[in-house]
């Protein structure tokens, strides 16, 4: 089975003018075919997310027609927006919804479902998008509606604006994606508006990012994030937050959205494997966005020097959002505007700066989580996930079924490259349940096609062993598909087993749930409203990859090697220099430093090629 959302890297879509043409014509066939006697644009089999949909693909078309005149357009696109004006924007309070500050302030806002009372909790990201669809129209409508017409999008815009700052609690959902639109769609509206509004709108915009949403950021792996549904990072709405950041950076000129950008940027660089899958969310943990996510990946792409493209999106939303049976709606269309508008190109090579939270080189790479231990694994089109044992989740040596990984004081790390070797080096502190602190030694290596590990410790009595993944993915063409196995050797005995209890907090590799669906399972609250990253915390056991020590090891340290990427055998030979270890291997001859350190106690690293 193939995962369903993570589908070709978004930079294989055509960007060229001639690309961008093409999509606006098919837009523009289906919309024409598709007006209404009363000017709707709606998907007939459009239900929720409807309140900018029609408004969205208006938009389009009013971008077709600035390049082509297409003397077909100008109509379609004032009835439709009389259309919006008339029949999508509400005034009277919506029953039930809980996040307002004044009742019956007459103030327009979106509907997330159009009767009364169903599913209210949508109405604010809903408002957000309108908001966004209209000041779209509002910069393409020259040429095309009359005074009137625009002047009454004009007041429904500021009144949307009104709506999400005034009238209700700002970013009541937590969702930076939103939060950040918002403040989006207050600075685009402050561009049409007299000098002296405008500017208090164009502040107060910036006020709410500094206040709302920049003195709210969650640290992970290193850096600053705006927090989502409660997390750092999710894996379908953090690079629509790019997005969103670039175009508040493009309308704005503020370096504190470039800033924010750049930081996002990199710790998406570091935490998504070269092919391009990742896993984790605090909404949706293996789902991935589509063209909502282009413009962001490229503009910031290009700003770090890294190839974000080959982030894998849903590629069946890769110009637009469209219903099960493809046709368009209109939902997100600003996202498709806007990248069209920019001329950023994809930056399509590798960025060649360290990052502590990842080591990749060709089509190899490890990434790291805040404890510096793998969440993801990469090597011959195969991903493994961090496995669990016993209610512990990670990479690290196993003694009487506990798993050393949870760090218990400062963890370092060298990066070294050599000889077309690309090399990390990580030395934590640890303690097992003897409450014995031991110094744990991890080291990858990899020349681009193959992964070594080695992991050194103080030796460990009793059968110990090194967890070392739960082969999880693989590449397939423009998608991914499910998988049990992958190319791997140890110096030690190698093992893959599988949980034998049955339930989604025994996650067995070979069945067909996904780790979204188990994670599901395992939150509190079901999808679209539970946090699959908390649900699969809860998670027991897994498939695993257990290998036994490397034979020839000191005595006093319990020594693990694992190959990733290819089954040929793998058999390093250990050498003490005092408290330093050297490994040589085929492929490589690496020094591992004394526990201790250097002068300022980071760890010491020598690498080079084997001759």
């Amino acid at each position: 089975m193939h995962l369903p959302h993570q589908r070709a890297p978004l930079h294989d879509l055509p960007d060229t003018p001639e690309a961008y043409d093409a999509v606006l014509a098919d837009v523009t066939e289906q919309a024409l075919a598709r007006l209404t006697p009363e000017g709707s644009l709606e998907h007939p089999d459009c239900t929720d997310d409807i309140g900018d949909t029609s408004l969205g693909v208006t938009s389009l078309l009013a971008l077709a027609w600035q390049r082509t005149e297409d003397p077909r357009l100008p109509d379609a696109v004032r009835r439709s927006l009389a259309f919006h004006l008339d029949q999508r924007v509400f005034t009277e309070d919506n029953p039930g919804y809980p996040n307002l500050r004044v009742r019956d302030s007459g103030l327009p806002y979106a509907r997330y479902v159009l009767q009364a009372g169903a599913h209210p909790i949508g109405d604010w990201p809903s408002t957000v998008w309108a908001l966004l669809q209209a000041v779209n129209v509002l910069d393409l409508a020259d040429g095309l509606v009359d005074d009137d017409q625009r002047g009454r999008l004009l007041q429904v815009a500021r009144g949307y604006w009104r709506w999400l700052t005034e009238a209700t609690f700002f970013n009541p959902q937590e969702a930076a994606n939103q939060a950040i639109g918002c403040v989006v769609g207050g600075l685009m509206l402050a561009r049409h508006l007299p000098d002296a509004e405008g500017e208090r709108v164009r502040e107060r915009a910036l006020g709410l990012y500094a206040d709302e949403i920049r003195a709210h950021r969650v640290r992970d792996r290193g850096a600053l994030l705006p927090p989502e549904h409660g997390g750092a990072y999710d894996n379908n709405y953090g690079p629509i937050s790019l997005s969103f950041l670039a175009q508040a950076h493009r309308v704005s000129g503020e370096e504190v959205f470039a800033a924010d950008g750049d930081a996002l940027a990199r710790y998406i660089d570091a935490r998504l494997t070269g092919g391009g899958f990742d896993n984790g969310g605090p909404r949706y943990s293996e789902q991935h966005s589509a063209f909502e996510s282009v413009l962001g990946l490229r503009y910031f792409g290009a700003r770090i020097g890294a190839d974000l493209g080959r982030y894998r999106g849903d590629t069946r939303w890769g110009r637009h959002a469209v219903k099960p049976d493809g046709g368009i709606d209109g939902h997100f269309a600003w996202m498709l505007v806007w990248q069209i508008q920019d001329t950023t190109r994809w930056h399509r090579t590798p960025s060649t700066a360290p990052a502590r939270h990842q080591l990749r080189a060709g089509t190899v790479s490890v990434a790291f989580d805040d404890r510096m231990t793998p969440s993801l694994v990469e090597a011959d089109g195969t991903y493994w996930l961090a496995a669990a044992v016993n209610r512990r989740h990670g990479f690290g040596p196993v003694t009487d079924g506990f798993l050393l990984c949870r760090p218990m004081g400062e963890v370092r790390v060298r990066d070294v490259r050599a000889d077309g070797l690309a090399a990390k080096l990580v030395t934590k502190p640890v303690v097992g349940p003897d409450q014995v602190l031991r110094h744990i030694r991890s080291l990858y290596v990899t020349d681009g096609s193959r992964l070594w590990t080695v992991v050194a410790v103080e030796r460990l009595s009793g059968a110990p062993y090194l967890l070392a993944g739960l082969p999880y993915a693989a590449d397939d063409g423009d998608r991914v598909r499910r998988t049990a196995d992958g190319a791997v050797a140890s110096a030690g005995a190698l093992r893959l087993t599988h949980p034998g209890t049955p339930g989604p907090d025994h996650f067995d590799a070979r069945a067909e749930l996904t780790q979204e669906q188990a994670a599901f399972a395992l939150a509190a609250d079901p999808r679209g409203y539970g946090d699959p990253d908390e649900g699969w915390r809860h998670l027991v056991a897994s498939s695993a990859l257990e290998a036994g020590p490397a034979p020839g090891a000191p005595e006093d340290l319990s020594v693990f090697a694992v190959q990733y990427g290819s089954r040929e055998a793998f058999a390093p030979v250990f050498e003490r220099d005092g408290d330093a270890l050297t490994v040589r291997a085929d492929a490589f001859t690496a020094v591992l430093g004394p526990v201790a350190g250097d002068a300022h106690a980071e760890p010491e690293l020598t690498l080079r090629a084997t001759a």
